[in-house]
């Protein structure tokens, strides 16, 4: 589905009426083309704060992906050669007097950052600060870097990073991440980095997913196909799932990522017993991928019974019951990622969509009050939470409830299926296994709910 509006600022006559109109001007996003590999932006401007601890494994990374990166002389020191990135070590405030070398560092330079831009902020997580005034200090970074989202503009991007104490070697995955141009429609995230759950294996960062098996729920067409997708693409034999309706479709995806079909109804009662006995057949996975879901969208006064209970089963129970299964019959490897498939109604609510919503938070709530336990068999359990994506379901809403979901973000425009399954490739990444438990939002920053 096109973006009509994007298109028009974007021309030349369309960026002129919209400069004399004062309306929204949208940079029409640069993502990771096929082959392009995951290159870093470049170049990049870093620097610390007081007692910052992560700059000596920032260089490190940024030396083994041939990234430029300048260390600024001094944090308020003006320049004004253009950079793609800026990344500051704030891991180190300690009391709020100090939060003036963030605001120096992004004062003197955040006119130097070019459209497309990555920013990134490392901090300390609050809750692993043993003094009051630096627990402060820390949890006020996520205000900061929410807030200088939707000042920047000219679709750059910004994040913050917490890396617990002991888990600074575990930097590589997400930096890799969100200084690239996978990371496109993400933006006012905050992640934190803790010490690895599994046990860290050499990485090939070409093809990252080689010799691994992945299983997409839902993956014959949308977001699922895209997410099938990008997992081939990193070098994942991917099982596509799908309902026995939509078998042609399936095998249609399955082939063109040179995978395997497999027809199941995930809502049956011997949906978990038939799941495992395919692994019985086949070998364990190593990333499961949570993605299949509906709509049956009515207020609650309107709504049948039937349609509140089939998209709870189809969208939490399933999830719920399959992980169960999968974890109690040893059906993932250690090193296996779950990653589930949530949404910003789950976060902020939707008219109409008391059913989904519900559903989607209680995705949350696996994702949540899973990964402890999977923890114990080295396997995380992350959740995305995808905004405005332009998809055929989206395609149906009214034009004008469609122009809000579009443009209600800091990079003011729908998403792509794409960008969904970049950021769960990266939640599936091997190197990732110091993220558990946390939903990261595909929203362009939405103005809708945190």
């Amino acid at each position: 589905m096109s973006d009509g509006y994007l298109s028009f600022v974007n021309s030349p006559w369309g960026r002129r009426l919209a400069q004399t109109a004062g309306l929204p001007q949208p940079l029409a996003l640069q993502r990771q083309r096929e082959g392009q590999g995951g290159n870093l932006v470049n170049p990049v401007i870093l620097a610390s704060g007081s007692e910052g601890r992560l700059l000596g494994e920032l260089q490190r990374i940024f030396a083994a992906t041939d990234t430029v990166a300048a260390q600024a002389a001094s944090i308020k020191a003006p320049s004004t050669v253009k950079v793609q990135g800026a990344v500051f070590d704030a891991s180190g405030l300690r009391d709020v007097a100090q939060l003036d070398e963030l605001y120096r560092f992004f004062h003197a330079n955040v006119r130097r950052l070019g459209a497309h831009g990555r920013v990134l902020v490392l901090g300390t997580p609050p809750e692993q600060c043993k003094e009051l005034a630096q627990a402060v200090v820390q949890r006020a970074l996520e205000g900061f870097v929410r807030s200088l989202g939707k000042e920047l503009r000219r679709a750059i991007t910004v994040q913050l990073l917490y890396v617990e104490p002991g888990a600074e070697a575990e930097l590589d995955s997400s930096l890799r991440f969100f200084l690239s141009r996978r990371s496109a429609y993400v933006s006012g995230q905050v992640v934190r980095i803790a010490e690895p759950v599994d046990v860290p294996k050499p990485i090939a960062w070409d093809q990252p997913l080689a010799g691994r098996r992945a299983l997409v729920t839902g993956a014959s067409r949308g977001i699922g196909l895209a997410i099938a997708q990008v997992l081939a693409a990193e070098g994942a034999h991917v099982v596509c799932l799908d309902i026995p309706q939509n078998a042609a479709a399936l095998q249609q995806a399955a082939t063109a990522v040179e995978g395997s079909a497999l027809t199941l109804d995930i809502t049956a009662a011997e949906a978990g017993s038939q799941l495992l006995g395919f692994v019985g057949e086949h070998g364990a996975f190593d990333i499961v991928v949570h993605n299949a879901g509906i709509t049956q969208d009515k207020t609650l006064a309107k709504m049948t019974e039937a349609a509140w209970r089939q998209v709870l089963a189809v969208n939490l129970q399933a999830p719920l019951l399959l992980s169960q299964a999968l974890l109690e019959g040893q059906g993932l490897n250690p090193g296996g990622r779950i990653v589930c498939v949530s949404s910003i109604s789950g976060i902020a609510g939707n008219l109409g969509q008391t059913n989904y919503a519900t559903s989607k938070a209680g995705v949350i709530g696996l994702v949540q009050s899973l990964a402890p336990l999977a923890a114990r068999q080295q396997v995380t359990v992350n959740g995305v939470a995808p905004g405005f994506i332009e998809t055929q379901m989206t395609a149906r809403i009214p034009l004008l409830i469609r122009e809000a979901g579009r443009r209600m973000n800091s990079l003011s425009q729908g998403g792509q299926a794409v960008d969904v399954a970049q950021t769960i490739a990266w939640l599936a990444h091997p190197a990732s296994g110091g993220i558990n438990g946390q939903v990261v939002r595909v929203c362009g920053q939405s103005l809708l709910g945190a």
